[in-house]
């Protein structure tokens, strides 16, 4: 890491959010790196980050920290965290396409409870790249429809082993078989898929790490490895 927006993003693929970073000026540092690391192949994020100013912003920062200035000096921190702050967010924004855009938009408007509170609670379980998955299909969903083979794409990049049968004969049903351990992280995952994904008016059958049986797939029909339909 060298730049705060490489820091920005690592800190997100840690879990950590925006405001639990502070950002402040190094003593010492080189001329030839922005972050002043204590140690250079460094992959986690600490609380507190020293930051060459001069390296890429000097004509912003070039007079707040001369030696000889001694005034307001706690302001002059507490200013810098700030600014340096949004400028690492317009660093993360630059080179992204319109289309990034309309997924950040679509995942704001999941934080802030557009699709109820436990899709909130939901998202927040999701890692960068899950919430970038989802993200991209909603969008495609707004575009194009097709919400039964969005929900059959996700499900099969978030659990691989998934499949999903469509019963039409008596009412509209989906017969889901996800795979795995029905843990409260899957379990909230699924959950968040169906709310954003299933039409209205089909019900769903779940079957975690058991497979109903089949006629005639051997797979399905092994003894004590078979869900009831």
């Amino acid at each position: 890491m060298n730049y705060i927006w490489d820091l920005m993003i690592k800190a997100q693929d840690n879990g950590m959010q925006p405001e639990q970073i502070h950002f402040r000026p190094a003593r010492y540092y080189s001329p030839y790196m922005e972050l002043s690391l204590y140690d250079l192949n460094a992959t986690s994020v600490d609380t507190y980050v020293e930051l060459n100013p001069y390296y890429r912003f000097e004509q912003l920062f070039g007079s707040w920290f001369h030696p000889d200035l001694e005034e307001d000096e706690e302001f002059r921190h507490a200013l810098f965290d700030i600014i340096v702050h949004f400028l690492a967010q317009m660093d993360m924004y630059q080179g992204m396409t319109r289309r990034e855009y309309h997924i950040r938009f679509i995942l704001r408007d999941i934080e802030e409870g557009v699709f109820g509170e436990e899709a909130v609670r939901q998202l927040a379980l999701l890692s960068r790249e899950e919430r970038e998955q989802l993200g991209e299909q909603l969008l495609r969903l707004y575009e194009v429809g097709e919400p039964l083979s969005l929900l059959r794409r996700m499900f099969r990049d978030w659990f691989p082993r998934s499949l999903i049968y469509v019963n039409r004969e008596e009412k509209e049903e989906l017969m889901i078989y996800v795979g795995k351990q029905d843990t409260p992280p899957n379990i909230a995952k699924v959950q968040l898929l169906l709310t954003l994904f299933l039409p209205v008016h089909f019900e769903v059958r779940l079957y975690w790490t058991h497979h109903f049986g089949l006629i005639g797939t051997g797979e399905t029909m092994i003894m004590d490895r078979i869900a009831m339909y």
